[in-house]
């Protein structure tokens, strides 16, 4: 189990074995190289750790232990922080770290394992509970390989991968496979399994504040966010994007710090390429610069991608943010990164999308959305997934849904209406409401303020199970660390509690965290289109790729899952690589299951 995640921590491996438990640690060497390996435990060995991740208030920590008397033996390793202050604490101790982390205690006293995971999920911690035991890992090859047998395929969660193109916490696509969910405690005792939250957002907006004071207050705590995550012991760097949140990181940085070195992928398609803007950035701050392009080759790495992922995953960033890790490795050990913005400060268009919706909500059978239909109506159809005229559509053909799915819709790859003549009738029944609402997200939504319940369902959902998911995986694989300023604890508070107000103005998006930046990013960069991190994959599997993707989804063994009727699959993914209609994300969603299949249903 270890070694199969060595690729997580190449620099040392540990281990503590008795007749009742087995920790077993890859370690990444960040912080105390030559006294931090792990695993560590209290001064009368009574209390055992290992855990994945950083703790990045470990200083003030170890001092505060050392005042109470407790015997630090590492020279200065935030791990030895995690057995001394559950020692004073108990299970609470996790909620006087701040960090990013996944952490497993094991407490020879009274027999009792506790796992915890960091507030917003980025780091991973899957576990399986049985009668007798409780086995856990950062990845799926590593805890499929302390099972006693491989897990059947939970089809409740296929079905939820094709709405979303993930599989959301705290399923998992095997059966009896649980994730522990963001902000987490989880005990074992005696066979037992209890679970708790220790860490809830505030209220959305409920923070009084004028806008040059959280103005103010933002670039304060963007800068102790950053600074927070520039302590290492090795060479540390940045994801350069050019966008607003990766360039405010690195203009951060580079008032902290006098030799900044950046990273940027792109691709030769100008519509998906940020490189320009990236380069704009590095230049202002004369940063130490890398670019690397990807090209349809690149897609060979699929592979190796379905198998470190673990369950099917289909957010196709995940390709140039593994080339992206790969790169940045060749140069530093740490990098930072600016996820987080859009989700803090309301950066999607589907954001304001909900806000407008909303308004017609009011008054379902209006003229304004009679209109509205009939402009959708007779709006051209595009294969450019970016066009304005194909987003107005999409927007419009949402609007008669209830708020919730209509934000679904948006949020994700398959919709109800599309999924419908597409699934096989066996397979729709046996899953039939495992992708409502409640299921996919946890709960049941009010939309009195839309921007901030979308906000909250992308925090709760797309956050922690799509983005850093791709990100901790494909940083680890290359053995790269990444760091997030802007999913730092206070900053995520107070952004969540500012009025929804200054997060969209006069029809701005991220208003008050481009205010806070204005004098640090370009207006080039801070008011251009939005790109995302998308992949040209639509194009490449009209070109030369296309009969990759026929091959593989079209094949017997894909036909023969059961899950879809062959003849709609067939017109759909014709339908793309013909160019009759896009069908980018279904298409890649589809190939990326298959592909999950074949690496770890299938007979090898």
């Amino acid at each position: 189990m270890r070694d199969l995640i060595a690729h997580r921590g190449p620099d040392a491996a540990g281990e503590k074995v008795t007749p009742h438990v087995a920790l077993g640690i890859r370690r990444l060497a960040i912080v105390d190289l030559l006294t931090g390996d792990q695993p560590q435990c209290n001064e009368d060995g009574t209390v055992w750790t290992v855990f994945n991740g950083e703790i990045y208030n470990f200083q003030e920590l170890r001092e505060e232990l050392s005042r109470k008397g407790h015997r630090l033996v590492t020279e200065h390793s935030d791990t030895e922080t995690i057995v001394h202050l559950y020692e004073d604490l108990g299970e609470r101790f996790v909620e006087r770290l701040e960090g990013m982390f996944a952490i497993a205690v094991w407490d020879t006293r009274t027999g009792t394992l506790v796992l915890a995971r960091d507030r917003m999920g980025k780091k991973p911690l899957l576990y399986v509970s049985e009668s007798d035991r409780l086995t856990f890992a950062s990845e799926h090859a590593s805890l499929l390989a302390g099972l006693r047998g491989r897990p059947s395929i939970d089809p409740q969660a296929v079905r939820r991968y094709l709405r979303l193109g993930y599989v959301p916490a705290p399923g998992d696509a095997f059966a009896g496979l649980q994730k522990l969910p963001p902000a987490h405690v989880l005990v074992w005792r005696d066979g037992t399994v209890a679970l708790r939250r220790y860490w809830t957002p505030p209220q959305a907006g409920t923070l009084t504040i004028g806008e040059e004071d959280a103005v103010l207050e933002l670039r304060r705590l963007l800068r102790a966010a950053v600074a927070r995550r520039l302590i290492a012991d090795v060479p540390i760097g940045a994801f350069l994007s050019g966008g607003v949140d990766s360039s405010g990181v690195v203009a951060t940085m580079a008032e902290l710090t006098p030799h900044v070195r950046t990273f940027s992928i792109g691709f030769d398609d100008a519509a998906y390429s940020e490189l320009p803007h990236a380069r704009r950035i590095a230049e202002r701050y004369g940063t130490e610069h890398h670019e690397f392009v990807v090209r349809p080759e690149g897609l060979e790495v699929l592979d190796q991608l379905v198998r470190h992922y673990g369950e099917p995953y289909a957010d196709s960033s995940a390709v140039p943010t593994f080339f992206l890790s790969k790169l940045t490795r060749r140069h530093v050990t740490v990098a930072l990164n600016g996820d987080g913005g859009d989700e803090l400060f309301a950066g999607y268009e589907r954001h304001q999308a909900a806000q407008i919706a909303s308004r017609f909500d009011r008054a379902p059978l209006s003229a304004a959305k009679l209109a509205l239909w009939l402009v959708g109506s007779v709006l051209p159809d595009s294969l450019s997934p970016r066009s304005r005229a194909r987003r107005v559509k999409r927007f419009v053909g949402a609007l008669s849904l209830p708020p919730s799915e209509r934000y679904l819709r948006w949020l994700g790859v398959f919709d109800t209406a599309q999924l419908a003549p597409l699934l096989d009738p066996a397979f729709a029944a046996e899953t039939a409401g495992a992708d409502d609402v409640a299921s996919l997200t946890g709960q049941t939504w009010t939309w009195a303020d839309p921007i901030a319940t979308a906000q909250a369902i992308d925090r709760a959902v797309y956050l922690p199970d799509d983005l850093l998911v791709k990100v901790d995986i494909a940083s680890m694989a290359n053995s790269l660390e990444v760091r997030s300023p802007l999913l730092d604890r206070e900053l995520v508070e107070f952004a969540i509690s500012l009025p929804t107000s200054l997060k969209i103005k006069a029809g701005e998006r991220k208003y008050v965290l481009k205010k806070a930046l204005a004098d640090r990013v370009p207006r080039e960069n801070m008011y251009r289109p939005k790109q995302g991190f998308g992949v040209p994959v639509g194009a490449w599997f009209r070109g030369d790729l296309g009969g990759f993707a026929e091959d593989i989804i079209l094949s017997a063994r894909a036909r023969g899952r059961g899950y879809f009727r062959p003849d709609v699959l067939e017109r759909l993914v014709r339908d793309h690589t013909s160019g009759r209609e896009d069908h980018t994300h279904r298409v890649w969603s589809l190939l990326m299951l298959e592909l999950w299949h074949r690496a770890f249903t299938d007979p090898n």
